[in-house]
């Protein structure tokens, strides 16, 4: 992901969850955060829990994000090359406190940033109160944003938007209810492939269809079911479309090429043998201590070959949700 990239994606966190956009900029913005988003990004479990029991007005925090560090130190030091240093103005020196050596104490010297520190000087993002963070792809606080969005989104329910409210009072359309996983499968052995797909099973008739996010496409979809309008009751249980797609798994992978494990399996067994074939020459002529731990040894490395080599194929829900569509 690049910077515009990392930007979209956490602008629309931000909006989403009714964070307050304090200042915006094209390499970083500055918000207040919601208390939802402060409950998931700050940490502050203990404050929280004092909020709720006391009923007081929570105080969130506030966050200047950077997208762009280098563009945003490329403005700096432009602007500083712009404005010439201003004179420091000369200081009285009977103001000035002196230490145990006679010299004048500054800044984190002087007695009064020993007890309350120093105040960082002003600078872009105001007094220097707010803190900054640089959000950028691989850095620790857009990893907690991906995590973040993973859990509060794993399971949604949306209604589709009707194109016209005439439409939906006269009875023309009405609403079919889809629940829609998204699967990832890996093909796991000393090399690996992930497979990303998209099932949808129509609850009202328990057909399955793939590939259902790209009819999603263009739909417009709210959380709260719009007015005058009515959902079809469900002929088929949730229960029984999770195992719809299950089976429909189970039989796509048993269609697949599996010349790949076959091939895995060879260098699983040469390896194996290898191993063997030092470890036998190895533990001859040894005492019992010494022999004991070469088979540990021993066991341990066959261990780990098995579970580099052996193939395997691996299937995760990523997420899904139910989803009420208009009926064509």
């Amino acid at each position: 992901m690049n910077s515009k990239q990392v930007q979209k994606f956490a602008m629309r966190f931000l909006d989403s969850t009714g964070c307050q956009i304090i200042e915006k900029h094209p390499a970083y913005v500055t918000v207040k955060l919601s208390p939802e988003a402060d409950k998931r990004l700050t940490n502050r479990s203990y404050y929280w829990s004092f909020v709720e029991r006391t009923g007081v007005p929570p105080e969130t925090m506030s966050f200047t994000f950077v997208f762009d560090p280098d563009k945003l130190q490329a403005e700096a030091e432009a602007k500083q090359a712009r404005e010439p240093a201003a004179a420091a103005p000369p200081r009285d020196p009977s103001l000035q406190v002196l230490g145990p050596s006679g010299q004048p104490l500054t800044g984190g010297d002087s007695i009064l940033g020993r007890y309350f520190g120093v105040s960082a000087a002003p600078g872009p993002f105001g007094p220097g109160r707010i803190p900054r963070e640089e959000m950028t792809f691989g850095s620790k606080r857009l990893m907690q944003l991906f995590d973040t969005v993973k859990s509060i989104g794993k399971y949604v329910q949306l209604f589709e938007i009707p194109e016209s409210s005439a439409r939906v009072i006269s009875g023309s359309a009405g609403f079919s209810s889809h629940l829609v996983v998204n699967v990832k499968i890996e093909l796991s052995c000393d090399m690996k492939r992930d497979e990303m797909h998209s099932f949808a099973v129509d609850l009202s008739t328990g057909e399955l269809s793939a590939g259902f996010n790209e009819s999603l496409a263009g739909k417009k979809l709210t959380p709260r079911l719009p007015p005058n309008v009515y959902i079809a009751r469900p002929a088929v249980t949730l229960a029984r479309a999770r195992t719809i797609v299950e089976q429909h798994i189970e039989k796509m992978l048993k269609r697949y090429d599996h010349s790949w494990a076959k091939e895995a399996r060879e260098r699983l067994n040469d390896e194996l043998e290898r191993v063997d074939r030092y470890y036998e020459d190895a533990v001859k002529g040894l005492e019992d201590e010494a022999r004991q731990q070469a088979q540990e040894q021993w066991n341990k490395r066959r261990e780990e070959l098995d579970w580099q080599y052996r193939p395997r194929i691996s299937a995760f829900v990523i997420n899904g949700g139910l989803f009420h569509l208009r009926r064509p």
